[in-house]
């Protein structure tokens, strides 16, 4: 017979397993979409990789979509949030410029899989989210651009076309999720730095 501890520790159990079974679903469709693409991976796919039937995941989840919306919009969350490091400081552009950097590269680096599916399964979102997405990167790429502005005002910078430098700055980036170990010699900070520092030589005047 179970005492009240016992039966308590019972239903917190319980209430875990419960709780936690989006998040399983979440990180398995996460791996298969890292790995098939989104439009190759199927529910019933997903329900056989968590062991259940197709039928089974439409209780805890709409659609496939779904999945990849939490995906993005997480992810998105992430980089903004990052972001709050990167607002203060006030020293000068190149070092605000590097801080982005290495905020960027350490939310990419949390979660490669999730960063794989961010950078190349977004187009498959529908309306609304896909504006709602679109917008929000156009927001996090203009506090990019706004930066090498700055640092071009003040004459930090070299002249250069702002879009064309902060699409090369994220594209160098947000290819790491391809190479990048947790086990290696670097850790996600010093990547970004030796990115930083490789990108900002290009920029500060000579």
């Amino acid at each position: 017979m179970l005492t009240n501890v016992s039966m308590y520790i019972f239903v917190e159990m319980e209430l875990t397993v419960k709780k936690s079974r989006k998040e399983q679903i979440e990180e398995k469709a996460t791996a298969l979409f890292q790995e098939r693409g989104y439009a190759a991976t199927s529910m019933r796919d997903l329900a056989q990789v968590l062991g259940i039937e197709a039928a089974s995941l439409y209780s805890h989840i709409r659609s496939k979509e779904e999945i990849l919306q939490k995906i993005c919009f997480r992810m998105a969350d992430e980089f903004f949030n990052a972001w709050n490091e990167v607002e203060l400081e006030n020293r000068s552009q190149a070092d605000k410029m590097e801080k982005a950097m290495v905020a960027h590269v350490q939310v990419i680096t949390k979660d490669t899989a999730a960063s794989a599916v961010f950078f190349n399964e977004w187009r498959h979102l529908s309306e609304p989210s896909l504006s709602d997405f679109l917008s929000m990167r156009a927001d996090y790429e203009g506090r990019f651009i706004n930066i090498i502005k700055d640092g071009i005002a003040s004459g930090e910078f070299a002249e250069v076309d702002e879009k064309f430098t902060m699409l090369t700055i994220l594209s160098s980036l947000n290819w790491t999720h391809n190479w990048f170990k947790p086990s290696g010699n670097l850790s996600p900070e010093e990547v970004g730095k030796r990115l930083a520092a490789l990108l900002l030589n290009g920029l500060k005047r000579q």
